[in-house]
């Protein structure tokens, strides 16, 4: 019944596009039917992809347009791929969007995000079970009632995969914004009441860190019926920073990498049983 009910969204959803696809590509990624694998890694980063495409057998750069670039290989012979999503909602909305018409059903964003609780240290992982939608992609596929969440197979994937791998890793609800800017200097925008007070307020409530793309990609993923989930590198963590903890800048993303290819083959065993 599920699978019905996201086959016709997805047909609904397809239809309303054609005019916007140009000799079966689809408009933005210019990818096909084909290109890619029912399982995707999205960084936010293009540069990222080739570093992630490596973990594939026998990887194919399939293209690169704007923000997005795809590469096509095998995990355990299942064929995967990854494609960047660029920076915040929007962007992200429109590659996951693209990549379902084309065949694609299961997500993992492998990314970076700004620790938040004080426990989340520079170099740690952050799997997202929930964002807070404090953007402005997902309020237009969703009333801001309705929540983003992970999907569970995947966020479990992933908390699973970091402990195989020793990983430190933290799960939890992250803050999604789409101003930089409003999150690291919030008190020189005009705003800046509303900005300082609601950080306050995910403070209170155990948010683990920050980021800008998984609200939207949690929502839009609900609205298509398929899977999705997160995990993050940690920056940094500048409530450490003021709490005047130990809060170096870490930048190596393999780690977060290593843990989302080894999600997308954990479920690629799980979904063939």
């Amino acid at each position: 019944m599920v699978m019905m009910k996201r086959l016709k969204c997805v047909a609904l959803e397809t239809e309303g596009f054609m005019k916007y696809s140009e000799g079966g590509l689809q408009y933005h990624l210019q990818i096909k039917e084909g290109d890619v694998g029912r399982y995707v890694l999205l960084p936010g980063d293009p540069k990222r992809c080739a570093k992630i495409a490596k973990y594939f057998d026998d990887p194919v750069l399939v293209a690169d347009s704007r923000e997005y670039v795809t590469y096509t290989g095998y995990l355990d012979g299942v064929k995967v791929s990854v494609t960047s999503t660029g920076i915040g909602g929007p962007s992200a909305s429109i590659a996951m969007q693209e990549l379902v018409r084309v065949g694609a059903d299961t997500f993992v964003r492998v990314g970076t995000c700004g620790g938040m609780d004080i426990a989340v240290k520079s170099g740690d992982l952050v799997i997202a079970t929930g964002a807070i939608r404090a953007e402005g992609t997902s309020r237009e596929y969703a009333p801001i009632e309705f929540p983003a969440v992970a999907d569970l197979d995947v966020a479990l994937a992933l908390r699973s995969a970091a402990a195989e791998l020793g990983m430190t890793a933290h799960t939890g609800v992250v803050q999604c914004k789409d101003s930089f800017y409003g999150q690291h200097e919030p008190h020189l925008m005009p705003v800046n009441y509303e900005l300082e007070n609601k950080w306050n307020a995910w403070l209170k409530l155990g948010c683990k860190a920050s980021e800008m793309e998984s609200a939207a990609l949690f929502t839009v993923a609900s609205y298509l019926r398929v899977r999705c989930g997160s995990v993050f590198l940690t920056v940094a963590n500048q409530e450490r920073e003021k709490a005047g903890l130990y809060n170096p800048v870490a930048h190596d993303t393999d780690a977060a990498i290593r843990t989302g290819v080894l999600a997308i083959r954990k479920l690629i065993a799980q979904d063939a049983r």
